[in-house]
């Protein structure tokens, strides 16, 4: 099974702002400064931090003082509660489509396939934000915050 880009980019912000979001003066980057850090596009980041805002993971905030702020059930969701929340409901492969498989009606791959996947996000549902962000994780997300921006 394969995350989205959408889901992994979402995974990456949230642990990029647990990290800062912990000291004793939080900083609050902006959804720019985020962007150019993890090298994604702007725009990218922008849709996906409005996701993780409506999914209540992720605090915005405008104006001076602004900037993103992970929520408290950002940093205790499980990584597999929030990539279903990403990922969406759907099979990992697509048996009715345009064309539709003769042998879905039979088909044990489907069935194996859809197994597999529940345990894929069982694991996942062992791992918070906080276990990702972790040393040497850590260490890492914090370099870099101190870059100097693109």
């Amino acid at each position: 099974m394969q995350l989205t880009r959408f889901t992994d980019l979402a995974l990456r912000i949230v642990m990029r702002l647990a990290v800062t979001d912990n000291g004793p003066a939080p900083s609050h980057p902006t959804t720019r400064q985020v962007a150019d850090e993890l090298s994604v596009p702007y725009t990218h980041a922008a849709k996906v931090v409005a996701r993780l805002n409506v999914l209540g993971v992720v605090e915005t905030r405008r104006g001076r003082g602004g900037g993103l702020h992970i929520t408290e059930s950002g940093r205790t969701v499980s990584i597999g509660r929030l990539a279903r929340e990403l990922e969406g409901e759907h099979e990992v492969i697509d048996c009715e489509g345009d064309n539709p498989c003769p042998l879905s009606q039979a088909c044990r791959l489907r069935h194996a396939l859809a197994r597999a996947k529940d345990a894929f996000f069982a694991e996942l549902d062992l791992l918070t934000v906080e276990d990702l962000t972790a040393a040497p994780t850590r260490g890492v997300l914090l370099s870099l915050t101190a870059r100097p921006p693109r």
